[in-house]
Protein backbone atom coordinates (compact mmCIF):
# COMPACT_ATOMS: atom_id res chain seq x y z
CA UNK A 1 0.00 0.00 0.00
CA UNK A 2 1.66 3.37 -1.11
CA UNK A 3 2.06 6.17 1.65
CA UNK A 4 -0.27 8.59 -0.67
CA UNK A 5 -3.15 5.96 -0.39
CA UNK A 6 -2.50 5.60 2.75
CA UNK A 7 -2.25 9.32 3.55
CA UNK A 8 -5.91 9.70 1.33
CA UNK A 9 -7.14 7.05 3.61
CA UNK A 10 -6.31 8.77 6.70
CA UNK A 11 -7.45 12.37 5.29
CA UNK A 12 -11.02 12.34 5.94
CA UNK A 13 -12.36 12.63 2.63
CA UNK A 14 -15.13 10.70 1.19
CA UNK A 15 -14.98 6.77 0.37
CA UNK A 16 -16.32 4.44 -1.99
CA UNK A 17 -15.92 1.02 -2.17
CA UNK A 18 -17.09 0.44 -5.84
CA UNK A 19 -18.51 -2.69 -7.21
CA UNK A 20 -18.67 -5.18 -4.69
CA UNK A 21 -20.98 -7.87 -3.78
CA UNK A 22 -23.03 -6.06 -1.10
CA UNK A 23 -24.47 -8.10 1.64
CA UNK A 24 -26.42 -5.11 3.35
CA UNK A 25 -28.11 -7.43 5.67
CA UNK A 26 -31.77 -5.85 5.52
CA UNK A 27 -34.57 -8.17 6.61
CA UNK A 28 -34.64 -9.92 3.09
CA UNK A 29 -31.14 -10.63 3.52
CA UNK A 30 -30.40 -9.33 -0.09
CA UNK A 31 -28.10 -9.94 -2.29
CA UNK A 32 -26.60 -6.22 -4.35
CA UNK A 33 -24.57 -7.35 -7.39
CA UNK A 34 -21.92 -4.49 -8.73
CA UNK A 35 -22.80 -1.89 -6.40
CA UNK A 36 -21.18 0.71 -4.30
CA UNK A 37 -21.22 1.67 -0.40
CA UNK A 38 -20.44 5.34 -0.44
CA UNK A 39 -18.95 6.25 3.22
CA UNK A 40 -19.25 10.50 4.24
CA UNK A 41 -17.72 11.67 7.30
CA UNK A 42 -18.76 8.94 9.80
CA UNK A 43 -21.67 7.37 8.12
CA UNK A 44 -23.33 5.70 5.08
CA UNK A 45 -24.15 8.18 2.78
CA UNK A 46 -25.64 5.74 0.07
CA UNK A 47 -25.83 2.07 -1.24
CA UNK A 48 -25.92 1.98 -5.06
CA UNK A 49 -24.77 1.21 -8.49
CA UNK A 50 -22.53 3.39 -9.90
CA UNK A 51 -23.00 5.81 -7.61
CA UNK A 52 -22.09 9.87 -7.68
CA UNK A 53 -19.48 10.53 -5.33
CA UNK A 54 -18.38 14.08 -4.21
CA UNK A 55 -14.81 15.52 -5.63
CA UNK A 56 -12.12 14.20 -3.72
CA UNK A 57 -13.51 10.87 -2.56
CA UNK A 58 -11.39 8.25 -2.12
CA UNK A 59 -11.90 5.15 -4.34
CA UNK A 60 -11.43 1.13 -3.42
CA UNK A 61 -12.14 -1.30 -5.86
CA UNK A 62 -13.94 -3.90 -4.13
CA UNK A 63 -14.66 -5.74 -7.38
CA UNK A 64 -14.55 -9.34 -7.12
CA UNK A 65 -14.86 -8.66 -3.81
CA UNK A 66 -18.03 -9.04 -0.59
CA UNK A 67 -18.96 -5.56 1.67
CA UNK A 68 -20.87 -6.72 4.65
CA UNK A 69 -21.36 -4.89 7.83
CA UNK A 70 -18.61 -4.60 10.66
CA UNK A 71 -19.13 -8.46 12.52
CA UNK A 72 -19.79 -8.29 16.01
CA UNK A 73 -18.50 -10.30 18.55
CA UNK A 74 -20.57 -10.51 22.44
CA UNK A 75 -18.44 -12.11 24.44
CA UNK A 76 -14.63 -12.09 24.50
CA UNK A 77 -12.37 -12.16 27.58
CA UNK A 78 -10.15 -10.16 25.68
CA UNK A 79 -7.24 -10.20 28.43
CA UNK A 80 -6.87 -13.51 28.25
CA UNK A 81 -5.42 -12.84 25.02
CA UNK A 82 -2.01 -12.05 26.39
CA UNK A 83 -2.07 -16.71 26.51
CA UNK A 84 -3.30 -16.86 22.89
CA UNK A 85 -3.20 -20.35 22.46
CA UNK A 86 -1.85 -21.38 25.89
CA UNK A 87 -5.05 -23.43 26.97
CA UNK A 88 -5.11 -25.38 23.67
CA UNK A 89 -6.03 -28.95 25.48
CA UNK A 90 -7.81 -27.54 28.55
CA UNK A 91 -10.92 -28.40 29.87
CA UNK A 92 -13.56 -25.95 31.36
CA UNK A 93 -12.26 -27.44 34.59
CA UNK A 94 -8.49 -26.55 33.81
CA UNK A 95 -9.48 -23.60 33.13
CA UNK A 96 -11.29 -22.74 35.91
CA UNK A 97 -8.91 -24.05 38.10
CA UNK A 98 -5.82 -21.91 36.04
CA UNK A 99 -7.48 -18.59 36.05
CA UNK A 100 -10.60 -18.03 38.91
CA UNK A 101 -8.93 -20.43 41.51
CA UNK A 102 -4.84 -19.64 40.71
CA UNK A 103 -2.75 -18.19 38.09
CA UNK A 104 -5.15 -15.38 37.42
CA UNK A 105 -5.26 -13.66 40.70
CA UNK A 106 -1.43 -12.94 39.53
CA UNK A 107 -2.55 -10.60 36.43
CA UNK A 108 -0.92 -7.01 37.26
CA UNK A 109 -2.87 -3.93 35.71
CA UNK A 110 -0.59 -3.74 32.92
CA UNK A 111 -1.35 -7.28 31.91
CA UNK A 112 -4.85 -6.78 31.63
CA UNK A 113 -3.58 -3.88 29.50
CA UNK A 114 -1.47 -6.20 27.22
CA UNK A 115 -4.24 -8.80 26.67
CA UNK A 116 -6.73 -6.43 26.44
CA UNK A 117 -4.33 -4.21 23.54
CA UNK A 118 -3.57 -7.18 21.46
CA UNK A 119 -7.35 -8.29 21.55
CA UNK A 120 -8.36 -5.04 20.03
CA UNK A 121 -6.23 -5.19 17.36
CA UNK A 122 -6.78 -8.43 16.99
CA UNK A 123 -10.37 -7.94 16.03
CA UNK A 124 -10.17 -5.37 13.74
CA UNK A 125 -7.30 -7.28 11.69
CA UNK A 126 -10.10 -9.61 11.65
CA UNK A 127 -12.96 -7.40 10.44
CA UNK A 128 -14.69 -7.99 13.60
CA UNK A 129 -15.47 -3.76 13.99
CA UNK A 130 -17.32 -4.06 17.81
CA UNK A 131 -16.44 -6.44 20.53
CA UNK A 132 -17.92 -7.03 24.34
CA UNK A 133 -14.60 -7.04 26.34
CA UNK A 134 -16.11 -9.50 28.95
CA UNK A 135 -13.65 -8.31 31.64
CA UNK A 136 -14.26 -10.53 34.76
CA UNK A 137 -10.28 -10.24 36.15
CA UNK A 138 -10.94 -6.62 37.71
CA UNK A 139 -9.88 -7.74 41.08
CA UNK A 140 -9.00 -3.62 41.59
CA UNK A 141 -10.68 -0.73 39.63
CA UNK A 142 -6.81 -0.30 38.61
CA UNK A 143 -7.25 -3.12 36.65
CA UNK A 144 -10.39 -2.03 34.71
CA UNK A 145 -8.62 1.43 34.37
CA UNK A 146 -6.43 -0.25 32.43
CA UNK A 147 -8.47 -2.34 30.91
CA UNK A 148 -10.45 0.58 28.93
CA UNK A 149 -7.16 2.48 28.52
CA UNK A 150 -6.18 -0.15 26.09
CA UNK A 151 -9.72 -0.20 24.54
CA UNK A 152 -9.42 3.77 23.87
CA UNK A 153 -6.15 3.10 22.05
CA UNK A 154 -6.95 1.02 19.38
CA UNK A 155 -10.51 2.48 16.77
CA UNK A 156 -12.29 -0.16 17.24
CA UNK A 157 -16.08 0.27 18.89
CA UNK A 158 -16.34 -1.63 22.03
CA UNK A 159 -18.53 -2.43 25.19
CA UNK A 160 -16.99 -2.95 28.44
CA UNK A 161 -18.90 -5.35 30.22
CA UNK A 162 -17.12 -5.47 34.19
CA UNK A 163 -16.60 -7.98 36.19
CA UNK A 164 -14.67 -10.01 39.28
CA UNK A 165 -13.83 -13.65 39.39
CA UNK A 166 -12.81 -13.11 42.55
CA UNK A 167 -15.19 -11.52 44.48
CA UNK A 168 -19.50 -11.63 44.55
CA UNK A 169 -21.27 -9.31 42.21
CA UNK A 170 -23.12 -8.24 45.41
CA UNK A 171 -20.00 -7.36 46.78
CA UNK A 172 -17.77 -5.23 43.94
CA UNK A 173 -20.87 -3.45 42.77
CA UNK A 174 -21.10 -2.12 45.94
CA UNK A 175 -17.69 -0.31 46.42
CA UNK A 176 -16.92 3.54 46.20
CA UNK A 177 -14.64 2.68 43.82
CA UNK A 178 -16.38 0.74 41.35
CA UNK A 179 -19.24 3.78 41.28
CA UNK A 180 -16.23 6.14 40.53
CA UNK A 181 -14.83 4.06 37.95
CA UNK A 182 -18.36 4.23 36.30
CA UNK A 183 -18.49 7.85 36.68
CA UNK A 184 -14.94 8.46 35.45
CA UNK A 185 -14.62 6.13 32.20
CA UNK A 186 -17.66 5.03 30.97
CA UNK A 187 -19.05 8.24 29.74
CA UNK A 188 -17.47 7.45 25.23
CA UNK A 189 -19.95 8.09 23.65
CA UNK A 190 -21.20 5.57 21.27
CA UNK A 191 -17.14 4.18 20.81
CA UNK A 192 -17.16 2.36 24.62
CA UNK A 193 -20.41 0.56 25.90
CA UNK A 194 -21.03 -0.10 29.22
CA UNK A 195 -22.41 -3.53 30.86
CA UNK A 196 -22.40 -5.57 34.01
CA UNK A 197 -20.81 -9.28 34.00
CA UNK A 198 -21.22 -11.69 36.42
CA UNK A 199 -22.95 -15.34 37.13
CA UNK A 200 -25.86 -16.63 38.78
CA UNK A 201 -25.18 -19.93 40.80
CA UNK A 202 -28.41 -20.41 41.41
CA UNK A 203 -28.20 -19.89 45.58
CA UNK A 204 -31.73 -19.53 47.17
CA UNK A 205 -30.58 -16.80 48.67
CA UNK A 206 -30.35 -14.68 45.20
CA UNK A 207 -27.09 -12.40 46.72
CA UNK A 208 -26.97 -11.27 43.03
CA UNK A 209 -30.10 -9.27 43.64
CA UNK A 210 -28.13 -6.79 44.85
CA UNK A 211 -25.76 -6.04 41.44
CA UNK A 212 -28.89 -6.48 39.44
CA UNK A 213 -30.48 -3.69 41.58
CA UNK A 214 -27.05 -1.49 40.75
CA UNK A 215 -27.27 -2.38 37.08
CA UNK A 216 -30.80 -1.24 36.98
CA UNK A 217 -29.49 2.04 38.46
CA UNK A 218 -26.99 2.56 36.20
CA UNK A 219 -29.02 1.81 33.45
CA UNK A 220 -26.83 -1.01 32.31
CA UNK A 221 -27.62 -4.37 31.04
CA UNK A 222 -26.41 -7.68 32.30
CA UNK A 223 -24.41 -10.00 30.22
CA UNK A 224 -24.48 -13.75 32.82
CA UNK A 225 -22.69 -17.02 32.00
CA UNK A 226 -25.82 -19.62 31.78
CA UNK A 227 -26.10 -22.93 31.34
CA UNK A 228 -22.51 -23.75 32.16
CA UNK A 229 -22.50 -27.08 32.93
CA UNK A 230 -21.02 -27.38 36.22
CA UNK A 231 -21.51 -23.69 37.06
CA UNK A 232 -24.41 -22.04 36.18
CA UNK A 233 -27.68 -23.83 35.67
CA UNK A 234 -31.88 -23.52 35.61
CA UNK A 235 -31.96 -22.40 39.01
CA UNK A 236 -30.06 -19.09 38.33
CA UNK A 237 -32.29 -18.30 35.24
CA UNK A 238 -35.48 -18.93 37.29
CA UNK A 239 -34.33 -16.85 40.28
CA UNK A 240 -33.83 -14.11 37.73
CA UNK A 241 -37.03 -14.52 35.90
CA UNK A 242 -39.38 -14.41 39.95
CA UNK A 243 -37.19 -11.31 40.98
CA UNK A 244 -37.98 -9.07 37.74
CA UNK A 245 -34.62 -8.96 36.34
CA UNK A 246 -34.25 -10.50 32.89
CA UNK A 247 -34.87 -8.06 30.18
CA UNK A 248 -34.74 -7.30 26.86
CA UNK A 249 -31.51 -6.25 27.02
CA UNK A 250 -29.78 -9.35 29.18
CA UNK A 251 -27.29 -11.45 27.18
CA UNK A 252 -27.39 -14.93 28.36
CA UNK A 253 -23.85 -16.71 27.29
CA UNK A 254 -23.50 -20.09 26.11
CA UNK A 255 -27.15 -21.11 27.19
CA UNK A 256 -26.31 -24.79 26.36
CA UNK A 257 -27.42 -26.94 29.45
CA UNK A 258 -30.67 -25.20 30.24
CA UNK A 259 -34.47 -26.79 30.24
CA UNK A 260 -37.33 -26.17 27.89
CA UNK A 261 -38.11 -24.02 31.12
CA UNK A 262 -35.63 -21.59 31.16
CA UNK A 263 -35.43 -21.00 27.24
CA UNK A 264 -39.39 -20.03 27.39
CA UNK A 265 -38.39 -17.45 29.99
CA UNK A 266 -35.55 -16.26 28.05
CA UNK A 267 -37.56 -15.75 24.62
CA UNK A 268 -40.86 -14.13 26.67
CA UNK A 269 -38.59 -11.79 28.41
CA UNK A 270 -36.89 -10.78 24.97
CA UNK A 271 -33.13 -11.75 25.79
CA UNK A 272 -30.94 -13.41 23.46
CA UNK A 273 -27.86 -15.68 23.84
CA UNK A 274 -24.49 -15.31 22.73
CA UNK A 275 -23.09 -18.80 21.21
CA UNK A 276 -19.36 -19.50 21.59
CA UNK A 277 -19.73 -22.52 19.73
CA UNK A 278 -16.22 -23.20 19.19
CA UNK A 279 -15.67 -23.34 23.12
CA UNK A 280 -18.84 -24.75 24.25
CA UNK A 281 -17.56 -27.65 21.46
CA UNK A 282 -13.88 -27.92 22.72
CA UNK A 283 -14.45 -27.12 26.65
CA UNK A 284 -17.68 -28.81 27.81
CA UNK A 285 -20.10 -25.91 28.56
CA UNK A 286 -22.84 -27.72 26.60
CA UNK A 287 -23.59 -29.17 23.39
CA UNK A 288 -23.89 -25.61 21.38
CA UNK A 289 -27.49 -24.34 21.52
CA UNK A 290 -28.82 -23.13 18.25
CA UNK A 291 -30.61 -26.04 17.87
CA UNK A 292 -32.67 -25.76 20.82
CA UNK A 293 -32.91 -21.79 20.46
CA UNK A 294 -34.28 -21.97 16.91
CA UNK A 295 -37.17 -24.42 18.37
CA UNK A 296 -38.16 -21.60 21.13
CA UNK A 297 -37.17 -18.08 18.38
CA UNK A 298 -34.44 -16.93 20.98
CA UNK A 299 -31.97 -14.33 18.78
CA UNK A 300 -28.95 -15.11 18.29
CA UNK A 301 -25.24 -13.70 18.73
CA UNK A 302 -21.91 -14.94 18.27
CA UNK A 303 -18.70 -14.78 20.14
CA UNK A 304 -15.21 -16.52 20.38
CA UNK A 305 -14.91 -16.72 24.54
CA UNK A 306 -11.22 -16.57 24.83
CA UNK A 307 -7.89 -16.96 22.68
CA UNK A 308 -6.55 -18.66 25.51
CA UNK A 309 -8.10 -21.41 23.59
CA UNK A 310 -9.75 -20.21 19.84
CA UNK A 311 -8.75 -17.64 17.15
CA UNK A 312 -10.18 -14.54 17.58
CA UNK A 313 -12.49 -14.21 14.58
CA UNK A 314 -15.95 -14.63 13.41
CA UNK A 315 -14.83 -16.75 10.48
CA UNK A 316 -14.49 -19.59 12.39
CA UNK A 317 -17.40 -18.53 14.97
CA UNK A 318 -19.71 -19.08 11.83
CA UNK A 319 -18.11 -22.09 10.41
CA UNK A 320 -17.93 -23.90 14.12
CA UNK A 321 -21.58 -22.95 14.57
CA UNK A 322 -23.19 -23.87 11.08
CA UNK A 323 -21.70 -27.38 11.50
CA UNK A 324 -22.53 -27.53 15.52
CA UNK A 325 -26.14 -26.46 14.19
CA UNK A 326 -26.25 -28.99 11.08
CA UNK A 327 -24.93 -32.08 12.95
CA UNK A 328 -27.24 -31.93 16.13
CA UNK A 329 -30.31 -32.01 13.33
CA UNK A 330 -28.94 -34.89 11.55
CA UNK A 331 -28.17 -36.79 14.99
CA UNK A 332 -31.74 -36.13 16.45
CA UNK A 333 -33.22 -37.41 13.11
CA UNK A 334 -31.11 -40.47 12.84
CA UNK A 335 -32.27 -41.51 16.54
CA UNK A 336 -35.64 -41.69 15.19
CA UNK A 337 -34.18 -43.37 11.67
CA UNK A 338 -34.92 -40.27 9.93
CA UNK A 339 -33.14 -38.28 7.24
CA UNK A 340 -32.27 -34.75 6.92
CA UNK A 341 -33.18 -33.53 3.31
CA UNK A 342 -33.33 -30.21 3.97
CA UNK A 343 -30.73 -28.30 6.26
CA UNK A 344 -32.95 -25.70 8.58
CA UNK A 345 -30.13 -23.28 9.55
CA UNK A 346 -28.65 -21.61 6.12
CA UNK A 347 -25.21 -19.79 5.58
CA UNK A 348 -27.25 -16.28 5.39
CA UNK A 349 -28.64 -16.65 8.93
CA UNK A 350 -25.09 -17.14 10.28
CA UNK A 351 -23.49 -14.22 8.63
CA UNK A 352 -26.91 -12.44 9.97
CA UNK A 353 -25.93 -13.50 13.62
CA UNK A 354 -22.52 -12.60 13.43
CA UNK A 355 -23.65 -9.01 12.23
CA UNK A 356 -27.14 -7.80 12.70
CA UNK A 357 -27.53 -9.98 15.73
CA UNK A 358 -24.87 -8.90 17.87
CA UNK A 359 -25.93 -5.15 17.11
CA UNK A 360 -29.49 -6.19 18.30
CA UNK A 361 -27.91 -8.06 21.36
CA UNK A 362 -26.30 -5.12 22.11
CA UNK A 363 -29.21 -2.80 21.66
CA UNK A 364 -27.08 -0.73 18.98
CA UNK A 365 -28.59 -2.39 16.28
CA UNK A 366 -29.92 1.85 15.00
CA UNK A 367 -26.25 2.48 14.87
CA UNK A 368 -24.43 -0.62 13.32
CA UNK A 369 -24.83 -4.19 11.94
CA UNK A 370 -26.54 -3.27 8.42
CA UNK A 371 -25.21 -1.81 5.47
CA UNK A 372 -27.95 1.28 5.61
CA UNK A 373 -27.73 5.01 4.51
CA UNK A 374 -27.82 6.89 8.19
CA UNK A 375 -26.51 4.15 9.98
CA UNK A 376 -22.71 4.09 11.55
CA UNK A 377 -20.22 3.21 8.76
CA UNK A 378 -18.48 0.16 10.29
CA UNK A 379 -17.98 -1.62 6.99
CA UNK A 380 -15.94 -4.97 6.05
CA UNK A 381 -14.90 -5.77 2.63
CA UNK A 382 -13.37 -9.59 1.72
CA UNK A 383 -11.48 -9.37 -1.04
CA UNK A 384 -8.02 -11.23 -2.22
CA UNK A 385 -6.73 -11.23 -5.38
CA UNK A 386 -3.87 -13.22 -4.55
CA UNK A 387 -5.96 -16.07 -3.30
CA UNK A 388 -7.45 -18.96 -5.23
CA UNK A 389 -10.39 -19.07 -2.66
CA UNK A 390 -11.53 -15.87 -3.74
CA UNK A 391 -13.03 -16.94 -6.76
CA UNK A 392 -15.37 -17.57 -8.18
CA UNK A 393 -18.44 -16.09 -5.84
CA UNK A 394 -21.35 -17.45 -6.33
CA UNK A 395 -23.25 -17.63 -2.92
CA UNK A 396 -22.14 -14.82 -0.82
CA UNK A 397 -23.56 -15.73 2.15
CA UNK A 398 -22.05 -18.94 1.57
CA UNK A 399 -18.96 -18.16 0.70
CA UNK A 400 -18.60 -15.88 3.49
CA UNK A 401 -19.36 -18.42 6.10
CA UNK A 402 -17.42 -21.91 4.86
CA UNK A 403 -14.95 -20.14 2.32
CA UNK A 404 -13.39 -17.09 3.96
CA UNK A 405 -11.34 -16.44 6.72
CA UNK A 406 -9.42 -13.57 8.45
CA UNK A 407 -6.94 -13.32 5.39
CA UNK A 408 -9.11 -12.40 2.74
CA UNK A 409 -10.04 -9.55 5.19
CA UNK A 410 -8.92 -6.62 2.60
CA UNK A 411 -10.78 -3.50 4.47
CA UNK A 412 -11.85 -2.58 7.94
CA UNK A 413 -13.89 0.77 8.64
CA UNK A 414 -14.72 1.81 11.82
CA UNK A 415 -16.75 5.06 12.07
CA UNK A 416 -16.02 5.83 9.14
CA UNK A 417 -12.23 5.29 9.61
CA UNK A 418 -10.07 2.96 7.79
CA UNK A 419 -8.26 0.91 10.05
CA UNK A 420 -6.93 -1.83 7.57
CA UNK A 421 -6.77 -1.39 3.88
CA UNK A 422 -4.90 -4.27 1.10
CA UNK A 423 -4.73 -6.29 4.33
CA UNK A 424 -2.54 -4.59 6.42
CA UNK A 425 -3.19 -2.85 9.55
CA UNK A 426 -3.61 1.17 9.42
CA UNK A 427 -2.35 3.47 11.76
CA UNK A 428 -2.08 1.13 14.72
CA UNK A 429 1.42 -0.14 16.76
CA UNK A 430 1.48 -3.28 16.56
CA UNK A 431 5.02 -3.28 17.42
CA UNK A 432 3.89 -1.48 20.89
CA UNK A 433 1.45 -4.51 21.23
CA UNK A 434 3.88 -7.25 20.68
CA UNK A 435 6.48 -5.59 23.13
CA UNK A 436 3.87 -5.00 25.77
CA UNK A 437 2.83 -8.94 25.58
CA UNK A 438 6.59 -9.79 25.74
CA UNK A 439 6.48 -8.17 29.05
CA UNK A 440 3.76 -10.31 29.98
CA UNK A 441 4.66 -13.01 29.36
CA UNK A 442 7.52 -12.64 30.56
CA UNK A 443 6.37 -11.52 33.73
CA UNK A 444 3.64 -14.58 34.30
CA UNK A 445 6.21 -17.92 33.09
CA UNK A 446 8.61 -15.88 36.58
CA UNK A 447 6.28 -15.37 38.60
CA UNK A 448 4.70 -19.20 38.09
CA UNK A 449 7.88 -20.70 37.91
CA UNK A 450 9.19 -22.88 34.83
CA UNK A 451 7.86 -26.33 35.84
CA UNK A 452 4.61 -24.36 36.62
CA UNK A 453 4.46 -22.52 33.64
CA UNK A 454 5.04 -25.44 31.37
CA UNK A 455 2.71 -27.94 33.52
CA UNK A 456 -0.43 -25.31 33.11
CA UNK A 457 -0.66 -26.26 29.41
CA UNK A 458 -1.32 -29.34 29.90
CA UNK A 459 -2.12 -29.78 33.76
CA UNK A 460 -3.42 -32.65 35.97
CA UNK A 461 -7.04 -31.24 38.12
CA UNK A 462 -6.05 -30.99 41.55
CA UNK A 463 -8.07 -31.80 44.17
CA UNK A 464 -10.40 -29.02 44.48
CA UNK A 465 -13.82 -27.87 45.01
CA UNK A 466 -13.95 -26.73 41.15
CA UNK A 467 -15.81 -29.29 39.57
CA UNK A 468 -18.55 -28.34 41.80
CA UNK A 469 -18.16 -24.32 42.10
CA UNK A 470 -15.96 -22.33 40.14
CA UNK A 471 -16.84 -19.31 42.02
CA UNK A 472 -14.29 -18.92 45.13
CA UNK A 473 -16.53 -16.21 46.71
CA UNK A 474 -19.44 -18.06 47.52
CA UNK A 475 -19.87 -21.87 49.22
CA UNK A 476 -22.46 -22.57 48.05
CA UNK A 477 -23.43 -25.84 46.07
CA UNK A 478 -26.23 -27.39 43.92
CA UNK A 479 -27.84 -30.82 43.64
CA UNK A 480 -27.21 -30.82 39.72
CA UNK A 481 -23.22 -29.83 39.57
CA UNK A 482 -20.46 -32.72 40.73
CA UNK A 483 -19.24 -33.10 44.40
CA UNK A 484 -22.55 -31.53 45.93
CA UNK A 485 -22.72 -34.40 48.53
CA UNK A 486 -19.04 -34.36 49.34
Amino acid sequence: MSDQITEQLRSGRPIVLRGGTVLPMDAGRSILRDTDVLVVDDRIEAVGPALTVPDGTVEIDATGGIVLPGMIDTHRHMWQTAMRGYGADWTLTQYFVFYYLQHGKVFRPQDIYAGNLLSAIEALDAGVTTTVDWSHNNHTTQHADAAVDALEAVPGRFVFAYGNIQAGSWEWTATPEFRDFVERRMHRGDMLGFQLAFDVTGDPAFPERAAFEVARELGANVTTHAGVWGATNDDGIRLMYENGFMTPGTVYVHAATLNDDSYQRIAATGGSVSVATESEQSCGQGYPPTWALRKHGIPVSLSMDTSVWQSGDLFSAMRATLGADRSREHLEAHKTGDTVTHSYLRADQVVEWATRGGAAALGIDHLVGRLTPGLKADVVLIKNDASPVMFPVLNPYGHVTLQAQRGDVHTVLVDGKVVKHDGKLVGIDLAAARAAIEETVGYLQSELGEAAWAAGMNPDVPETKVLDNPYTYTDYRSSSTHGSED
